[in-house]
C-alpha cells in the first residue's frame, strides 16, 4: 500500500505521517511475545508505514526489530534514542538517564547490534536538559556519530522550557515533541521548529495513554468535542487533529493490538480535519481552557 509522506523538514526524508512508535515493554507475561511483535512490526510495513521510532529503554522493541526487520531495512526509516542506562541485553543498569559521551557512544553501538543494521537514520537524545547536553559535551559527540556513518541525521526528543533553547543552537536535524489536540502546549513551538527548517516528530498523537490520560479525556469533555465529532471515535478526531497541524511530518502511534493499527490506518486515510471542524475544535478547546502554550 502507497501511503502519502511529508519530507522531514532538511533530512529530505520523505516518511509517511503516519509513523510507528515502537515503546512495546511488553513481555510474555503480559501476553505479548516475540509472535505478537513480529506479526505486528511486518504489518506495519505491509501496511506501508515507511518511519519507526524506537529506544533502547523500550523493552525488546530494538532486538524484535532486529531479529524481524533486518531483512526488510531498505524499506523503512530508523529512528533511536541515546541517554538510556542500558546494557547490550537491554537490561536497566540504574533509573533515569545518563548523560556522557561514553553512555551516548555506547548506546548507539548496542542498538545498531541489538537492530542489526549498520546505521540508523535519526539518532536523538532521550528527553535531556540543555544544561545536561551542554555538561556532557554531547553535541560533538552526535557529529561525532554522524561523521562516522553511525546516524544519518542526530535530534532530540524535548519538551518546553528546554525545546525552543535546543532549536535555537540550530544543529539538530529533527525534534520529537509531544503534541495533540488534548496537550497543545508545544503547537506553536512545532511551528517555529519547522519554520526553521528542521524536521519534526509528534509524539502522543492520539493522546492515549500514559500518566495525565484521565486529565486530557476531561478536556475533551470541557469542549464538548463530540459534538463536531462527525460520527468520528475519539481516538480518530484526535489523530485527525494532530495530521491537521502543518508542521506533523509524522506522528508515531504505537499498538500492539493489530485492530488498532488498521484503526489508525483507517483514520490517517480519511486525511486532515476539514479546515471548519479543525477551527471550531481548536476554538472549543481554547475557550475551554485548552490552548496553545
Amino acid at each position: 500500500m502507497v501511503l502519502p509522506t511529508r519530507t522531514l523538514g532538511r533530512t529530505g526524508l520523505e516518511v509517511t505521517q503516519l509513523g510507528f512508535g515502537t515503546a512495546l515493554r511488553l513481555k510474555p507475561e503480559d501476553g505479548f511475545g516475540d509472535d505478537q511483535a513480529e506479526r505486528i512490526l511486518h504489518t506495519v510495513l505491509d501496511s506501508g508505514i515507511n518511519f519507526i521510532d524506537t529506544a533502547p529503554d523500550y523493552g525488546e522493541s530494538e532486538a524484535w526489530i532486529g531479529r524481524y526487520l533486518h531483512q526488510r531495512r531498505d524499506e523503512f526509516y530508523l529512528a533511536t534514542k541515546c541517554g538510556c542506562n542500558i546494557d547490550v541485553d537491554g537490561n536497566r543498569l540504574e533509573p533515569g538517564h545518563l548523560w556522557t559521551a561514553d553512555r551516548a557512544r555506547r548506546n548507539i553501538d548496542q542498538s545498531l547490534q541489538r537492530m542489526q543494521t549498520e546505521y540508523v537514520d535519526i539518532l536523538q537524545m532521550h528527553n535531556p536538559s540543555v544544561e545536561e547536553v551542554e555538561q556532557g559535551g554531547l553535541i560533538p559527540v552526535l557529529e561525532e556519530l554522524k561523521q562516522a556513518g553511525k546516524t544519518r541525521f542526530i535530534g532530540v526528543s524535548s519538551t518546553a522550557p528546554h525545546l525552543m533553547a535546543f532549536a535555537q543552537l540550530g544543529v539538530f536535524d529533527v525534534f520529537q515533541v509531544p503534541y495533540s489536540g488534548l496537550e497543545r502546549t508545544h503547537e506553536q513551538m512545532l511551528e517555529q521548529i519547522a519554520d526553521g527548517g528542521a524536521g519534526v516528530i509528534v509524539r502522543g498523537g492520539i493522546a492515549q495513554g500514559g500518566r495525565g490520560q484521565g486529565e486530557r479525556w476531561a478536556r475533551w469533555e470541557r469542549a464538548q468535542l463530540d459534538e463536531i465529532a462527525e460520527g468520528m471515535s475519539r481516538y480518530e478526531f484526535i489523530l485527525r487533529f494532530t495530521l491537521s497541524h502543518a508542521a506533523c511530518h509524522t506522528t508515531i502511534v504505537g499498538t500492539t493490538q493489530l485492530d488498532h493499527l488498521q484503526s489508525n490506518l483507517a483514520a490517517f486515510q480519511a486525511g486532515p480535519l476539514s479546515a471548519d471542524v479543525y477551527q471550531e475544535a481548536k476554538n472549543r478547546l481554547a475557550q475551554s481552557g485548552e490552548g496553545p502554550g
